[in-house]
């Protein structure tokens, strides 16, 4: 079979080119680093990355979440060591407010210190985190969850914000802690009941928060105690003010100081010498009351000065009630340090986990499209050679001519 010259050049020339374009498509591999750039380059590979890709992305968006989380956590953690120090100072001023050599000048001193540590605890409880949100707004609703209110007598604080927190999941935490359950669900007397003497008492009649002996007795009803008799014979009846009748066996029996007085299920001591007509009321902690309540009732109560003769009875009673409340205030802010505390252990647990997990998909995508750099940079030494061998033979062949031999 007859082939001509200008073919057999023709299908040279087109392997150069082929051998040329396959040593810069290995170039192109090499410089990037992927053996696979596009989807026709290896379309199985192709496909199985962008799966791997897929679930990569899916992983560092939830890294970033965690990171986001574990900051407003750390933040919230760190409120609550300082929210603590404050409930503390507090707790040793109210503790200091009993101190019965103090006159009115120290007392108001120390209200004007709790004042001022009031204040810092409002700050504290509406801190936000680095993005504007309030670390302890529940479920959101508002960057400032806490609002106070003026006027009218009024120094109450209200939650503004929405009750709850989201639970942790496997992969992210909350973001923010419920600040009402913390600060504004604090357990009024001691939880079950509250004893408040009258304003009007005129003796040293004084009584402690009381604990429940029987929770099968207790009927959540209001009860007064009425004391009557004179100096070392003083008698006492507790009357259930809800039904209007005496309480059984609770009628006219003597009193001495430190009695333990028990009745429906609810046990409790009075101190002191009470004077006929002096009263003692018991309700039910039907709703809790709040860490700025309690710390507005120990400054009025240091502020109290009526000029009556039961007024440091009074001041006793209600600085012992304000000390049982601010404990009970300052234990549920421990149990929240204590969960945050968990929460960022849950953290590093899940960070590690993720970061295992893009370590996976990481390696998992580079076998899929990476190239060996090694072996291409071999390859592509071996196409070279060749191509210099093809081309040094195509121009050698290319000079043969019948004519050299003329």
């Amino acid at each position: 079979m007859r082939v001509a010259t200008a073919h057999t050049y023709d299908t040279t020339i087109a392997q150069l080119t082929k051998r040329q374009a396959e040593m810069a498509a290995q170039q192109e591999r090499i410089a990037s680093g992927k053996q696979v750039l596009r989807a026709s380059d290896d379309p199985v590979a192709a496909a199985l990355s962008e799966a791997v890709q897929t679930r990569l992305s899916r992983v560092q968006t939830d890294q970033r979440a965690l990171e986001s989380s574990r900051t407003s956590i750390q933040q919230a953690e760190s409120a609550l060591g300082e929210a603590g120090d404050l409930v503390q100072r507090v707790r040793e001023l109210v503790i200091a407010g009993g101190n019965a050599g103090y006159g009115p000048t120290e007392r108001q001193a120390l209200a004007k210190e709790i004042e001022g540590l009031r204040d810092q605890l409002f700050a504290v409880v509406n801190r936000q985190n680095s993005s504007g949100q309030s670390l302890f707004g529940g479920l959101g609703g508002s960057p400032t969850p806490f609002v106070q209110e003026f006027g009218s007598g009024s120094n109450e604080v209200r939650f503004d914000g929405q009750r709850g927190q989201k639970a942790a999941g496997d992969n992210q935490l909350p973001n923010a802690m419920d600040g009402e359950a913390i600060w504004m669900r604090i357990p009024a007397g001691n939880g079950t009941f509250s004893i408040d003497l009258a304003a009007g008492n005129t003796g040293s009649l004084r009584a402690d928060t009381g604990q429940v002996s029987d929770p099968s007795a207790l009927t959540g009803h209001d009860y007064r105690i009425d004391f009557s008799g004179t100096a070392g014979a003083m008698q006492y009846s507790v009357v259930d003010v809800t039904t209007g009748t005496p309480v059984p066996g609770q009628t006219g029996l003597p009193y001495s100081s430190g009695s333990q007085i028990e009745f429906d299920g609810m046990s409790f001591r009075l101190n002191g010498e009470p004077r006929a007509g002096d009263q003692l009321d018991i309700t039910p902690s039907n709703a809790p009351t709040d860490m700025f309540r309690v710390m507005q009732d120990a400054i009025d109560t240091l502020r109290l000065d009526n000029g009556g003769s039961g007024d440091a009875a009074l001041r006793t009673h209600n600085l012992g009630r304000a000390l049982g409340e601010l404990d009970a205030g300052h234990e549920r802010m421990l149990m929240a340090r204590a969960q945050a505390g968990e929460w960022l252990n849950r953290a590093e647990s899940m960070d590690n986990l993720l970061g295992d997990r893009e370590a996976d998909h990481t390696i998992e995508n580079s076998r899929l499209v990476d190239i060996d750099l090694v072996k291409a940079y071999s390859e592509f030494k071996t196409m070279e050679v060749g191509a210099q061998a093809a081309l040094q033979s195509y121009a050698s062949i290319q000079k043969l001519s019948l004519f050299q031999y003329l």
